[in-house]
């Protein structure tokens, strides 16, 4: 039994299997309607989300199985005291897989250690949020149909934004990809991930503060809103959280074929006027989590489609 608490519990070659099954899945969705016949997911969503907990729902009705699970805290026995081992040994015993959400680093990894059921991390505080990466990986592969030789830039909330670490780890396994690091001061990328992951596999990396400045030279633009969930005090919120708007003017500085990625959900970070932009492919992105959590459903299942 396998669990998947990071992007980087997938080798290279397991995570081309899988992104090869998604791009299988999206062309031929029939042939995988009824592999998870019988089977439930069940989703432990110990904070807010619509994307990632109905993709994963949405995930495993379209395999033919069933889900169940909480969106919030509030609805589950955590408010009562329930610690999160007791919590998913109970849940084992409900479900074949599980998924879950947590605001603290590493609770997924807790839940893991004791369950007799594949544990999925959909998100750990701003740790990491790795089948947003896979998502990511998928979207960037199938558009642009490489990994390797691309430039991208990742900004806004570089501090917090657990999918921009997550990102970051995955991508320094491929060669020749250049990371261009677009924040204000405050948000900055964590140090470990600068020098643990950035500088330690010799990536080329820069750090700039004005997006204008970078984006005539990107081939992919991830753009983050600032997480107000993750500021202490709502003053600093306020002051950081319009530092970048993505507008049609700023996109006039971008190249023909740069996609512009976002995990969503949006505030304002990204001006509306840009959605209907055929480099804009965020919506796109949100379909392709669908596939890849159909795919890592049926791969942590050990589900074979012939």
């Amino acid at each position: 039994m396998r669990h998947l608490m990071s992007p980087l519990d997938l080798s290279v070659e397991e995570l081309e299997h899988l992104l090869d099954l998604a791009n299988d899945i999206e062309r031929n969705p029939e042939k995988y309607a009824h592999a998870c016949d019988g089977k439930k997911i069940a989703t432990l969503f110990y904070e807010p989300s619509t994307r990632t907990r109905l993709s994963f729902e949405a995930a495993m009705m379209n395999l033919g199985g069933k889900a169940l699970g909480f969106s919030s805290a509030d609805s589950s026995s955590a408010s009562k005291g329930e610690s999160v081992s007791d919590t998913i040994r109970v849940v084992s015993c409900f479900a074949d897989i599980c998924a879950m959400r947590h605001p603290k680093e590493g609770a997924p990894l807790v839940a893991s250690l004791v369950s007799k059921i594949p544990v999925i991390n959909a998100g750990d505080g701003g740790h990491q949020h790795p089948t947003q990466t896979l998502t990511d990986l998928l979207t960037i592969r199938s558009l642009k149909g490489r990994l390797d030789n691309i430039t991208i830039g990742l900004c806004g909330d570089l501090k917090f934004g657990r999918t921009v670490h997550s990102l970051i780890e995955a991508l320094v396994r491929y060669p020749n990809v250049k990371f261009v690091l677009i924040s204000p001061e405050e948000l900055r990328i964590p140090d470990y991930i600068r020098e643990d992951v950035l500088r330690a596999s010799g990536h080329e990396f820069e750090e700039v503060t004005r997006l204008e400045d970078a984006l005539p030279k990107l081939d992919v633009l991830y753009m983050t809103r600032v997480q107000k969930e993750r500021f202490f005090n709502e003053d600093d919120y306020v002051r950081m959280k319009d530092f970048y708007i993505l507008d049609k003017e700023k996109m006039k500085l971008a190249g023909p074929d740069m996609l512009v990625l976002h995990p969503l959900p949006r505030v304002n970070e990204i001006s509306t006027e840009i959605d209907s932009d055929p480099r804009a492919a965020y919506f796109k992105q949100v379909q392709y989590g669908v596939y890849v959590r159909m795919a890592l459903i049926l791969t942590l299942l050990e589900v074979k489609v012939c």
